[in-house]
C-alpha cells in the first residue's frame, strides 16, 4: 500500500522549484484576495458591482485557483493554463484600477499583477 505522501500531488513548499513554489503561493494569494474583494464590490454597489466587473473577478479567482493546483500536481498543462492565468489576471487587475483611491480595490491589483507576472514566467 503506497504512503499517503506518494499519492498526494506536491503542494507549495514542497516542489524541488522555488519559483514554482512562489507562483504557486502568488496564485492561490490572488485567488483569495479576488474573493474578497469581490465580496466587498457587492457589498459597495453601483459601478463595484456591475456584471462585467463582477464576472471577471470570478474567472479571476477560479483560474488562479485552477493554475495553482495543475502546478502543484505538475499537470503537463500547467504552463498552458498559466498562460490564460495571466491574461485573465491582467484584465482582472486593469479593471480593479480603474477604481482610483480605494485601497481595497488596490489590494486586488496588485495581487493580480504579482500573479500575472509569475505566471507569465512558468508559461514561458
Amino acid at each position: 500500500m503506497a504512503q499517503e505522501e506518494d499519492v498526494m500531488p506536491h503542494t507549495a513548499g514542497h516542489t524541488a522549484n522555488p519559483e514554482l513554489d512562489r507562483c504557486i503561493d502568488d496564485c492561490y494569494s490572488c485567488a483569495t484576495s479576488c474573493g474578497t474583494t469581490l465580496s466587498y464590490c457587492l457589498e459597495q454597489g453601483g459601478k463595484h458591482a456591475e456584471a462585467k466587473h463582477i464576472a471577471l473577478m470570478f474567472d479571476c479567482s477560479a483560474i488562479c485557483e485552477t493554475a495553482a493546483g495543475s502546478m502543484a500536481r505538475n499537470s503537463d498543462a500547467y504552463g498552458q493554463i498559466c498562460r490564460v492565468c495571466a491574461q485573465v489576471c491582467r484584465a482582472c487587475e486593469k479593471d480593479c484600477r480603474s477604481f482610483r483611491d480605494d485601497s481595497t480595490m488596490q489590494a486586488c491589483v496588485d495581487a493580480c499583477r504579482t500573479c500575472a507576472e509569475n505566471c507569465e514566467r512558468m508559461a514561458a
